[in-house]
C-alpha cells in the first residue's frame, strides 16, 4: 500500500492563488512520474498535470500558464501552484503515483466569484 497524504486546499477568491502539497513514500517517490487530477462537484476525475522524477511537466490546456507542478525529491514532496484561480478550478484535487491505484485522500479547492 502506498499512502499518498494531500494538503493545501482551502476556499479564495477568483484570480486568488493557493498551492497543493502531496506528501509520498521515500520508497518510490523519486523513481516515478506523478500526476494531480480534480473531480469538480457532479463531475469525473480529471488529469491537470502531471511530472516526470526528471521534472519533465505536462499540464492540461485548461490550466497552462496558470498552474505550475514542482517536485522536492529529497523531501518525497510534489506540489502544485495554482494562480490566477477561476470558480471551474474548484473541485477535490487528488495527487497519484501515475498510472497506479495509488490516490490521496484529496483536498478540497473552492473557488469563490
Amino acid at each position: 500500500q502506498v499512502q499518498l497524504v494531500e494538503s493545501g486546499g482551502g476556499l479564495v477568491q477568483a484570480g486568488g492563488s493557493l498551492r497543493l502539497s502531496c506528501a509520498a513514500p521515500g520508497s518510490i517517490f523519486r523513481i516515478v512520474t506523478m500526476a494531480w487530477y480534480r473531480q469538480p462537484p457532479g463531475k469525473g476525475r480529471e488529469l491537470v498535470a502531471k511530472i516526470t522524477s526528471a521534472g519533465i511537466t505536462y499540464y492540461v490546456d485548461s490550466v497552462k500558464g496558470r498552474f505550475t507542478i514542482s517536485r522536492d525529491n529529497a523531501k518525497n514532496i510534489m506540489f502544485l501552484q495554482m494562480n490566477s484561480l477561476k470558480p471551474e478550478d474548484a473541485a477535490v484535487y487528488y495527487c497519484n503515483v501515475d498510472g497506479s491505484p495509488y490516490w490521496g485522500q484529496g483536498t478540497q479547492v473552492t473557488v469563490s466569484s
